[in-house]
């Protein structure tokens, strides 16, 4: 018996495109023009059928993300179809979570409206892959998978401001000030080797040698951290300064990734960076479980089965790209 070939991604999106306009206007899947590109390739048959179990599966997760994400997803439905006045936000949304689905297949390391905006501002960034960064004063910066920095050297100052994902440094010292930025404070080198990771609505920083000092908010106390200690900051508040392994938590720059105890939304989460898609985990009682274990970046969905063996979940792939956890 014979087997269609594999789908391209070019059928992927074609498909995701037709669901989009099928779920918009229902009258489309009896045209013409849809029944002869479905007709045109036993392939198509399969990227469509794939499509449709997807949305039934992840259009919760998929409205979640287009209420979340509804400002910056404007902009893209506005490009794709401009509705007219009398449209209602209802069905403005049932667009949004077929471009969610659709993005979130068709376009690798699971892009995200907001992120791409601020690549716009970046002068480095990283696809799914970690990348090794030189600057201008021979700094070194290794980016995690999906980040991006922005780089401001001039007035007897260097300044890094980390726009989304993870950054490690490693300064060169020229006897002006480094200073890294993120959410609303900064990082000032005081001599030394640290991470700084993007927490959304603040950050993580993790020293791996030297000393750093970190002001959480303009006007805020500057909190110094000296080799293994991590100190996380959010809304202009520091919290607890924390004595960590360094290593253990940085081995990411060696492409793995090591947890104790942490939920597995969390891991789900960290293995998505270095996937060249997204994946959706759908269970959120399951997210919370907690798991241990070290994982090659290199590999996410090896992770997921070694992780499904021990947690009783399994995932299914769907149009090549797109991997859902239930």
């Amino acid at each position: 018996m014979s087997h269609p070939d594999p789908i391209t991604a070019v059928q992927a999106d074609a498909a995701l495109h037709w669901l989009l306009r099928i779920n918009e206007q229902p009258e489309t899947a009896r045209s013409g023009e849809f029944k002869r590109w479905l007709l045109a390739d036993p392939s198509h048959r399969e990227a469509f059928a794939e499509a449709q179990l997807l949305w039934q599966i992840s259009e919760a997760p998929a409205a979640r993300l287009a209420d979340e994400e509804q400002a910056d997803l404007q902009r893209y439905l506005q490009a794709m179809a401009r509705p007219n006045s009398s449209r209602s936000w209802r069905a403005l949304r049932g667009m949004a979570v077929a471009a969610c689905l659709m993005l979130a297949v068709s376009v690798a390391g699971g892009w995200r409206p907001a992120d791409w905006l601020l690549d716009l501002q970046a002068d480095f960034s990283s696809g799914e892959a970690i990348r090794q960064v030189t600057l201008a004063d021979q700094s070194q910066v290794t980016l995690d998978a999906g980040s991006a920095i922005a780089v401001d050297f001039q007035q007897g100052e260097r300044r890094v401001r980390l726009l989304h994902g993870a950054a490690f440094f490693q300064v060169t010292h020229t006897g002006e000030p480094f200073v890294v930025e993120a959410g609303e404070g900064e990082v000032r080198v005081l001599g030394t080797q640290f991470e700084v990771r993007d927490q959304g609505d603040g950050a993580q920083v993790t020293v791996r040698s030297g000393r750093v000092a970190v002001t959480p908010a303009q006007g805020q106390v500057a909190h110094e951290l000296t080799a293994n200690q991590q100190l996380a900051f959010a809304d202009g508040q520091a919290g607890e300064t924390l004595s960590v392994d360094s290593d253990s938590r940085l081995a990411w720059r060696q492409g793995w990734l090591n947890y104790y105890q942490v939920p597995l939304a969390q891991v789900v989460e960290d293995l998505g960076r270095y996937y060249p898609g997204r994946i959706l985990l759908l269970d959120g009682e399951l997210g919370r479980r907690k798991v241990s274990g070290s994982f090659p970046v290199q590999e996410p969905l090896a992770a997921l089965d070694s992780l499904g063996k021990v947690l009783g979940f399994s995932r299914q792939t769907l149009l090549g790209r797109l991997t859902v956890i239930r």
